[in-house]
């Protein structure tokens, strides 16, 4: 099992930062991959941010192309999502997760990873 537990959520200007941070424990040796996911209310779990845990390979959606950047600090099993430019759009709570494997499905599709946090909420106004 791995545990996964995000922070670095909250309010910000249209045009802020925020960074957020996801820590894992447990049986992180195992972890292949880790991805970012964010839901706004009334709406679908979007994928936002992947990045392969060994080579740091990533990819993200279109929307977040520039302004979002996903690393990891493989000594502290901690994963990081750097968020910049904020729009209003970007309010969501954003999730971690993780994947015991190589791809089985789409990295940008939820059914592949394994593990989940419980999220972290962010607030853009406008």
């Amino acid at each position: 099992q791995v545990q996964l537990v995000e922070s670095g959520g909250g309010l910000v200007q249209a045009g802020g930062s925020l960074r957020l941070s996801c820590a894992a424990s447990g049986r992180t040796f195992s972890t292949y991959a880790m991805g970012w996911f964010r839901q706004a209310p009334g709406k679908e779990r979007e994928f936002v941010a992947y990045i392969r845990w060994n080579t740091g390979n990533t990819d993200y959606t279109d929307s977040v192309k520039g302004r979002f950047t996903i690393s990891r600090d493989n000594a502290k099993n901690t994963l990081y999502l750097q968020m910049n430019s904020l729009k209003p759009e970007d309010t969501a709570v954003y999730v971690c997760a993780a994947a015991a494997g190589p791809p089985t499905a789409r990295i940008s599709t939820p059914s592949y990873y394994n593990y989940w946090g419980q999220g972290t909420r962010v607030t853009v106004s406008s």
